[in-house]
Order: C-alpha cells, then sequence, then structure tokens
C-alpha cells in the first residue's frame, strides 16, 4: 500500500510574502527571500503544499474576493516561476468577531484541505508566524513551526511551537531532515 502524502500548511502575509497591512494590491506582493526554492524541494520532495490565510481585509471592506483571487493568481504565477505548484489556497473571509468555523485557529481550512487532498494531519506540517498557526496546527496534531519572520519575532519567547525558526526555508531544512 503506498504511503500517503505528506502535506504542509503555510500561513500566507509574513510566511510566505512580505507582510504588508492587508495586503490588497497584487503589485505589492513579495515572496520572502527563499521562500521559492524552499517550496520547491518540498515538492520536490513528494510533499503537497497548502496555502491557509485569514483574510479579514474582505470582512472589512478593504479589498473584495475578485482583488484576493487576483492577489492569488499572482502569486501561484510568481512561486510557478520558482518551479513550485500549489495544491490549494484557503482562505477565511470573515472578520473576528464573525461566527466561522474556518478563522485561525479553528481547523475549518484545515479540514478542508484535508477533504480535498485525503492526508493525515497527524503526517502533516502547519507553518506560520502567529501563534494562531501554531494552535491550528496543534488542533489538527500537526507538527508545528513558528516563523521569525512577519509577526513571528512578537511570539517566538512565549509560542508553543514544535519548532521556532527564522524562516520558511529553515523549516524545510528540518522537515526535509537537511539540519
Amino acid at each position: 500500500m503506498p504511503q500517503p502524502r505528506r502535506f504542509v500548511l503555510i500561513d500566507r502575509d509574513g510566511t510566505i510574502n512580505v507582510e504588508k497591512h492587508y495586503l490588497s494590491d497584487p503589485d505589492q506582493l513579495q515572496l520572502i527571500d527563499g521562500v521559492g526554492p524552499a517550496l520547491r524541494r518540498l515538492g520536490h520532495a513528494g510533499y503537497g503544499i497548502a496555502i491557509i490565510t485569514n483574510q479579514s481585509g474582505i470582512a472589512r471592506g478593504y479589498f473584495n474576493l475578485e482583488r484576493l483571487e487576483q492577489i492569488h493568481d499572482r502569486l501561484k504565477a510568481m512561486l510557478a516561476a520558482e518551479g513550485v505548484a500549489i495544491d490549494g489556497i484557503y482562505i477565511c473571509p470573515h472578520g473576528p468577531d464573525d461566527d466561522c468555523d474556518c478563522r485561525k485557529p479553528l481547523p475549518g481550512m484545515a479540514d478542508q484541505a484535508m477533504q480535498d487532498h485525503g492526508f493525515d494531519p497527524k503526517l502533516s506540517t502547519v507553518i506560520g508566524d502567529k501563534e494562531v498557526d501554531v494552535e491550528l496546527g496543534q488542533a489538527i496534531g500537526a507538527t508545528t513551526f513558528l516563523v521569525r519572520t512577519g509577526h513571528g519575532e512578537t511570539y517566538a519567547a512565549t509560542s508553543k511551537a514544535d519548532h521556532v525558526v527564522a524562516d520558511l526555508p529553515a523549516a524545510v531544512n528540518i522537515i526535509l531532515g537537511e539540519v
């Protein structure tokens, strides 16, 4: 029987791309140094890659779903230019006071990714720059990484993550056993 595919669920802002306060312009999208090659290595190693991102800017009226789709189209194109294929992008468009089950740290987006791709959360990894990413990973039984990029430095000293690392490439090195 083949081994189930392992997945890495990755936060977007501050983890994959440079943190911008409510990024609403595709032209402002900028990958964090080293992210493209790191994600390409994950893909070549057989890992699935899904982006999971709270996007309360929609609920707050800063941008709409069409604009978010433009941002994600640009992100996918930037990553594709680096040889990276993304298996899915999962969003929560709700605000912090909305009663939804998808806003991190709740597991709605991860549950949807698991349903779509059939992976075992206990064999998966969650990487993000906020403690809500870590809490989501813990809720589904995944290995967790807090990166110090984006907002990560704010949480680094008190994080309950399995690993606190400099950035996404450093997390990939550990995932792939290259430390």
